[in-house]
């Protein structure tokens, strides 16, 4: 069944033109990227299906190719869509933070750093290197490890700030497990990095760590 099947009054572009984007449930605003169901599932229900699957949007959008690839009725074109809708809203949120100093919009860096690095199965650690004024000059992730840890080293922090004349930076990185609670380690790593980068004037604003649906800040908690 096509959206085109469906009577006029349900059909989510129709609700949407008329009502507004809010008005759609989650599986309608799927559908209609989606287009189309498989046989034996129509598109609404194909929609229900796949966010129930990966846990609502956030899941879906983070999901990587290998687990899109298997799902029946997801093709290059579906999975191509849902990769450019994810971009769309890292480079929105991108935008937004490199005219806005971080202290001014910290729940927007959440969402952020959440759609880089929230659906990961290993653990990356990225930089947002900040100008004098604390806007986004970039982020860039430096490190990747395996399930269980990341290996850091100062000194490349240090060069890559450097290398943009950054003036602060705020650390980031996921825990694969979902949980977000900093651990003994992300406290002495945190600390290492403040003292290496404090000696060429760049100051570590924040440290956030990212879990599945959850971000944990180090400035929230006093752990700077």
């Amino acid at each position: 069944m096509t959206l085109k099947d469906l009577p006029a009054a349900t059909r989510p572009r129709e609700k949407l033109l008329a009502l507004g984007a809010a008005s759609l449930a989650d599986a309608e605003l799927l559908a209609l990227l989606l287009r189309t169901g498989v046989r034996g599932q129509g598109v609404l229900q194909m929609a229900q299906a796949l966010l129930g699957r990966f846990g609502g949007f956030g899941g879906l959008l983070r999901a990587d190719a290998g687990a899109l690839r298997g799902i029946r009725g997801l093709g290059p074109a579906k999975r191509a869509e849902l990769a450019a809708v994810m971009e769309m809203a890292r480079r929105s949120f991108a935008q937004q933070l490199s005219t806005t100093p971080v202290f001014d919009a910290p729940d927007k860096v959440k969402q952020y750093l959440s759609l880089h690095m929230g659906g990961l199965a290993h653990e990356e650690f990225a930089v947002l290197f900040l100008d004098s004024q604390h806007r986004l000059i970039e982020m860039k992730t430096l490190f990747r490890g395996t399930l269980a840890q990341t290996s850091v080293y100062p000194r490349e922090v240090v060069k890559e700030a450097l290398a943009r004349n950054a003036g602060a930076v705020v650390l980031a990185h996921n825990h694969p497990s979902g949980a977000a609670e900093p651990s003994r380690a992300d406290e002495f790593l945190t600390h290492s990095l403040k003292s290496a980068l404090q000696l060429v004037d760049v100051r570590v604003l924040d440290h956030l760590v990212v879990g599945r649906g959850v971000v944990v800040s180090f400035a929230e908690r006093g752990l700077l």
